[in-house]
C-alpha cells in the first residue's frame, strides 16, 4: 500500500461513467420503498416476540445491539430513484464512523442517520472513507464528503482509502473549487483549512490490512468488476463483529474464504430470472460486473455468515425485493434482508 497526499492543485475534466447499468438498462420496480420477504417461522405469542415478527414483516430490521452497528446510507444504482440515494454505508464502532463509498446523497443521508439516533454520523465526523472503486455512482457524492461536513465545521483532513485513480479525483475536485475554497478561508467565514484538506492513500499494491485503530481493522481485497483493473471489497474486523462488504463484484468464490463466519455479509446481487429475461448483451455485461442473488446465497452458506444485507440491488426486468430474497435463501437458510435506505443493522 502507497499512501500518497495531496501535492498542489490539477486542473482536468473527469467523465465519470455510470456503474451497474448497461446502456440499455432502466430500474424497474424494487425501489428502497419496498420490503424485503417476511421472515418464516411460527407465530409469535409472546409481547416481544410479536413486536419482533411484526418488525421483519414491515421489513424492519431487529435494533442492533453492540458496539457495531451498519448503517446503509445509500443502497441504489445509476437510476435515478427517489428513494434510494447512491451507494454509501457506514459502520459504526460506537460513535466513529467509517464510510465506505459515497454516492449521490451521502452527507444528507448521513445527516438523516443521525438525526434517526445514530450519533456517530453527526456530519463533523465524517473523516475517513474506504471507496471501492472509481464509477461514477460510488464517487458523485465526493465532493460533499469533502466540503460540506469542512463548511459545517470539521476542523481534520478527511483519509481516503481505495484505488489508484484516487488521488487524482481528489486534486481535480479541489482545483474545481478552488474559489469557493479560497473565499471561504480567507473571507469573512474564516473557515480552517485543514478540515477541507484531502490525504488520499492509494491501494496499488497487494491488497490486506489497509488500516488499523483501537476500534477496527480494515482489510482490502480485490474483487473481479467487469473491465475494472483495481475493484476492491472490505472486510471490517471491529470490537465486537466481522462486517464483510462485497463492494460492486461479478460471482467471486475467494469470497467465501475471505467471509468465513463473519457476522454480516453485505453484498451486491441482481435477481437470475429477471436476468434471463434481457438480451444476451446485457447478461453479459452483468454476468461479469455483479453478482446473482443465488450465488450471493451459495457464497453466504459456504462462509457460514450470520445474515446477509442486499444492496445496490438491480432489479433488470420488473423482479421484486421479496423475489431476490427468495433466491438467496433458496442457497442460505440464514437471515437475509433486502436493504433499504437508513436501514441499521
Amino acid at each position: 500500500m502507497r499512501r500518497q497526499g495531496i501535492g498542489g492543485w490539477l486542473v482536468a475534466v473527469a467523465l465519470l461513467a455510470g456503474c451497474g447499468a448497461s446502456g440499455t438498462e432502466m430500474a424497474a420496480g424494487g425501489t428502497g420503498a419496498e420490503t424485503r420477504a417476511p421472515a418464516a417461522g411460527p407465530a409469535a405469542t409472546a409481547t416481544g416476540a410479536a413486536a419482533a415478527t411484526a418488525a421483519l414483516e414491515a421489513g424492519q430490521p431487529d435494533t442492533p445491539v453492540g458496539r457495531t452497528r451498519v448503517v446503509l446510507l445509500g443502497t441504489g444504482t445509476p437510476g435515478a430513484e427517489p428513494d434510494r440515494s447512491g451507494p454509501a454505508t457506514a459502520i459504526v464502532v460506537d460513535d466513529t464512523p467509517y464510510l465506505i463509498d459515497f454516492g449521490p446523497g451521502v452527507v444528507r443521508r448521513a445527516t438523516a442517520a443521525f438525526v434517526n439516533g445514530v450519533d456517530g454520523l453527526r456530519v463533523q465526523n465524517l473523516r475517513l472513507a474506504f471507496l471501492t472503486h472509481l464509477h461514477s455512482d460510488h464517487t458523485a457524492g465526493y465532493p460533499d464528503l469533502i466540503l460540506t461536513p469542512w463548511v459545517l465545521g470539521r476542523r481534520e483532513p478527511l483519509h481516503v482509502y481505495g484505488p489508484p485513480g484516487l488521488a487524482a479525483m481528489s486534486e481535480n475536485i479541489l482545483e474545481a473549487y478552488r474559489e469557493d475554497i479560497r473565499v471561504r478561508v480567507g473571507g469573512a467565514e474564516m473557515l480552517d483549512p485543514r478540515g477541507v484538506r484531502v490525504v488520499p492513500h492509494e491501494i496499488d499494491e497487494e491488497p490486506g490490512l489497509v488500516y488499523q485503530d483501537d476500534l477496527v481493522s480494515v482489510e482490502a481485497f480485490a474483487v473481479p468488476h467487469g473491465t475494472w483493473e483495481h475493484a476492491f471489497g472490505y472486510k471490517f474486523v471491529t470490537v465486537d463483529r466481522t462486517v464483510v462488504v462485497s463492494g460492486d463484484t461479478g460471482p467471486f468464490d475467494g469470497l467465501v474464504e475471505i467471509a468465513r463466519d463473519a457476522d454480516v455479509l453485505l453484498h451486491e446481487a441482481y435477481t437470475s430470472a429477471a436476468f434471463y429475461r434481457r438480451n444476451l448483451g446485457t447478461r453479459r455485461y452483468h454476468g461479469t460486473f455483479h453478482t446473482s442473488a443465488t450465488k450471493v446465497g451459495e457464497i453466504a452458506a459456504r462462509a457460514n455468515v450470520g445474515m446477509v444485507i442486499l444492496y445496490h440491488q438491480l432489479h433488470l426486468a420488473g423482479d421484486s425485493p421479496e423475489q431476490m430474497v427468495a433466491e438467496v435463501r433458496t442457497q442460505f437458510d440464514g437471515p437475509v434482508f433486502y436493504g433499504r435506505d437508513l436501514e441499521v443493522y
